[in-house]
């Protein structure tokens, strides 16, 4: 007998060590044909194992837990009928409600069930406590990553005041200047390069990409003393895990949404590149280029949806609409990840935002100006040159205005430098001209050009690797570059010979 039951506390030792609690509470049933699970100690349900399905089980199961928590037990044994109950409290010294062992069999029991139960005992509070721990951290785990992820959404809507609030309850504290690395990879290099910055780097803030499973974000302050300086964790390491990583210039914190633009374009070119890190390195966003017109331009842009008062409480307020156009012009489909509402929700609040600007988000044209307004309300922008600039009386300059001023010319024709470099293919530049017309839809442009689809995948990827910008994968340059493209037909033709465009492009 001593000889049996020390077989039977090593197989079940053995059980515990391969396959946990349910792993023991299958090699007790197997072993006494008893039903035998964890049950909740409030005697609803099992937190292990299968609560019995029989009427007169799950009474006298009840019956067991509430006389244990009623009287005090350690253990207990109820008859009714043919069955018998036994009810015993696991061990836990962390002030929880550990649940009950519990085992339901016919009666007559087999004689040495309540010695194993007994014996079990010990066995399953140390696995349950194991098991618990990990369920622990993994809330624990999943609730900072969200929690990252909330901050992080704030900072893109422009929100830093309420992302300073929430990152407090976090460490570290988020710094007024940051850089943003996107970091693309394998998930073992990007898990790796986690406790790297971990490791070296207290002041960097690492949110999952919510839109892009591939992806790792990065917030930290730039390097001192350097002017283009990296941290090691960027500099040392990352080729070699095969990572690419994008980097923005130091921006302030309430242009996070700006400095992650900047490194998805510099992940673009990382991409095309051989040292696998690229840092941004660009023109000044055309709004700051227009300079103070484009803030009067953009408020009457704008106008109709900030002046929208919801008809019911659930319906999306001005403030909601404008986050999603953002979020949407962003990251595309993307964007009901990034906001975390459903996809019908998405559509429906594009669909709202069309009717009440009374613009076609398929057009090209309508999308950049959207991104062009929306942009120049989240900078606060002021006038760079002192052109372009509304004083008092003055009618609000229309978006065709704008883009015609001589330096936004400049602009533009800069944007375009890279494609008509000696050297350079000209079906890329043609290509380009012709996608952006066409609305920046791959089908069509292989149509009008007469070419396969992916010949023009490989001319756009051709000009990503010339511009050194994303095209093809959100967030995206092409709406500079249709607005680029606008404003150097602006300098070449005629008004009289340019294409229509719609009045909430061209007109106030």
């Amino acid at each position: 007998m001593r000889t049996g039951r020390a077989d039977d506390v090593l197989a079940m030792h053995h059980a515990g060590r391969r396959g946990g609690t349910s792993q023991v509470l299958r090699w007790l049933a197997g072993r006494t044909g008893a039903d035998v699970f964890l049950m909740n100690p409030s005697g609803d349900g099992a937190g292990a194992g299968a609560f019995p399905s029989d009427d007169t089980a799950r009474t006298l199961c009840r019956r067991g837990a509430d006389d244990v928590d009623r009287r005090g037990l350690r253990s207990a044994v109820i008859d009714q009928g043919d069955l018998t109950c036994f009810v015993l409290v696991l061990d836990d010294d962390r002030g929880l409600r550990a649940p009950l062992l519990t085992a339901v069999a016919h009666r007559p029991a087999a004689p040495e069930l309540p010695v194993l139960l007994a014996d079990a005992v010990s066995i399953l509070s140390l696995t349950w406590q194991a098991e618990d721990a990990r369920r622990s951290r993994h809330r624990l785990r999943t609730a900072d990553t969200r929690t990252r992820e909330a901050v992080l959404r704030l900072l893109m809507g422009g929100q830093t005041h309420t992302a300073q609030d929430v990152a407090q309850a976090l460490r570290p504290t988020l710094p007024e200047v940051v850089q943003m690395y996107v970091v693309h990879g394998p998930r073992e290099a990007r898990t790796g390069l986690t406790l790297r910055i971990t490791e070296t780097c207290r002041d960097a803030w690492i949110v999952p990409c919510p839109v892009y499973d591939d992806h790792l974000l990065v917030l930290a302050p730039p390097v001192p003393g350097k002017s283009a300086g990296l941290p090691p964790w960027a500099s040392h390491g990352a080729a070699a895990d095969g990572l690419r990583i994008g980097v923005s210039n130091p921006v302030h914190l309430r242009e996070t949404a700006t400095g992650y633009a900047q490194a998805s374009h510099a992940l673009a070119a990382a991409r095309h590149g051989t040292g696998r890190l690229s840092t941004f390195a660009g023109e000044p966003d055309l709004a700051l280029t227009i300079g103070a017109g484009v803030t009067a331009w953009s408020d009457a842009f704008l106008s109709p949806v900030r002046s929208h008062r919801p008809r019911r409480t659930q319906d999306p307020d001005s403030a909601q609409l404008l986050a999603t156009a953002t979020s949407w012009l962003r990251f595309s489909s993307g964007a009901a990840a990034s906001l975390n509402i459903h996809r019908n929700t998405l559509a429906a609040r594009l669909a709202h935002l069309q009717e009440l600007l009374r613009l076609d988000l398929t057009r090209l044209a309508d999308q950049s100006a959207l991104a062009l307004a929306l942009r120049a309300a989240a900078g606060g922008t002021t006038s760079r040159t002192g052109d372009g600039g509304t004083g008092e009386g003055r009618p609000t300059p229309s978006l065709d205005e704008l883009l015609a001023l001589p330096h936004v010319v400049s602009w533009a024709h800069r944007q375009f430098h890279p494609l008509q470099a000696p050297g350079t293919a000209a079906p890329v530049a043609g290509t380009i001209d012709t996608w952006l017309h066409l609305d920046a839809r791959i089908g069509p442009t292989a149509e009008a050009l007469s070419v396969s689809v992916s010949a023009v995948r490989k001319r756009l990827a051709r000009a990503e690797e010339l511009l050194q910008r994303s095209l093809t994968r959100p967030p995206t340059v092409v709406h500079d570059l249709w607005l680029a493209r606008r404003a150097l037909e602006l300098a070449e033709r005629r008004p009289e010979d340019l294409p229509s465009v719609p009045a909430a492009v061209g007109g106030p």
